[in-house]
């Protein structure tokens, strides 16, 4: 004989598991949903923030290092190195400041390969600060700040790639530094595969920086 009570009391059960599932089920979703909307807009943002240049004068430019092979830069470097050059002899700056250490030991660095190659375009030695330890964006701006700091520079252009000035932006405000965004006028990200590479590792990169930042 069935017991209708437990019946019910079975069906009620599943159904409110099956209830449960769903709410998962749509919040997971929506999550998913809400966290693909967020990184569509912070990419417009990584974008549309490339394609701002500041016309203000500073006290230096600072350099972002990239990759440097052997005692050449490499191109996406001496497109940053070029832009600085460019902005010393505008007058937009008075001092280069170049960073990054050396992936290996008994290489140079490449803020020594942006100091060697600015000079060899004319910029005076006296007028090159180098920082040749870090190798991280955010190592680049603090060692870069610090540097600045005992040379009496206050106030500066980043300058970079047009799609990692966004990040570099956050970091150097985030840091007190007095910065604008100089990106480089052309980039050696050519194309829409490698924009579109590019473009995804800045967005992932940022959506990290702001996640720990908040968490700080």
């Amino acid at each position: 004989m069935i017991d209708t009570g437990q019946t019910l009391v079975r069906a009620e059960m599943a159904v409110g598991c099956l209830g449960t599932v769903r709410r998962f089920f749509y919040g997971l979703l929506t999550a998913v949903l809400l966290l693909l909307a967020y990184g569509g807009y912070t990419a417009w943002q990584i974008y549309d923030y490339g394609r701002q240049s500041s016309t203000r004068p500073a006290d230096a430019a600072l350099v972002l290092g990239a990759a440097a092979w052997g005692e050449r830069p490499s191109p996406v470097f001496r497109e940053r190195i070029n832009h600085a050059v460019k902005l010393y002899r505008d007058g937009r700056v008075r001092a280069l400041i170049f960073t990054g250490g050396t992936p290996v030991d008994g290489y140079p660095t490449e803020a020594a390969v942006g100091r060697r190659y600015a000079i060899q375009h004319g910029v005076p030695a006296e007028a090159i600060l180098t920082e040749n330890d870090s190798r991280t964006t955010y190592g680049n701006l603090v060692n870069a700040g610090a540097l600045a700091e005992h040379a009496g520079l206050t106030s500066f252009l980043i300058v970079s790639d047009p799609l990692h000035m966004h990040r570099a932006m956050m970091m150097a405000r985030d840091l007190g530094l007095e910065a604008y965004p100089s990106p480089t006028p052309s980039s050696r990200y050519q194309g829409l595969e490698m924009q579109a590479r590019f473009l995804w590792k800045e967005t992932y990169n940022a959506l990290v920086y702001r996640a720990f930042r908040s968490l700080s």
